[in-house]
């Protein structure tokens, strides 16, 4: 049952040296099977993993909402006064003449767009996505 020591590791002169070595020798094991079972645990590393995604997407996320932003301040600038006012003008016109039937429809359209805005971006992804594959066809 007892092996012979290895060369490279020094052998006990005294009981006490022995002890130590055995604490240390259970310490290692111990750190061994808590790699392998981490290793093991697949469920755990799928969550892991789902984490460290999620942490990537909300930093692209936050990049491109900067990005976004910056782009429409550019462009915004870019815009010429007197087409701002006429914008306006067009925009405040457009309300007075709206019969109130038709904000409110547009008003509880715009929440419900808010409110399934997941299912909205899935479906516009998956029609660009039906897009490119016809596009290749042809």
């Amino acid at each position: 049952m007892t092996q012979p020591p290895h060369d490279d590791e020094p052998t006990a002169s005294s009981p006490e040296e022995l002890r130590e070595q055995v604490e240390q020798t259970r310490q290692e094991l111990g750190q061994t099977v808590e790699a392998l079972a981490g290793k093991t645990d697949v469920k755990a590393r799928a969550q892991e993993k789902a984490a460290e995604v999620k942490e990537q997407a909300a930093a692209k996320a936050g990049e491109v909402k900067a990005k976004a932003a910056r782009t429409a301040v550019q462009l915004e600038e870019t815009i010429p006064d007197p087409v701002k006012d006429k914008a306006a003008q067009a925009a405040h016109l457009l309300q007075e003449k709206t019969p109130d039937p038709v904000r409110q429809k547009a008003v509880q359209g715009a929440q419900a767009a808010r409110d399934h805005r997941i299912v909205l971006l899935a479906a516009a992804g998956a029609a660009v996505l039906v897009w490119l594959a016809c596009r290749r066809k042809s």
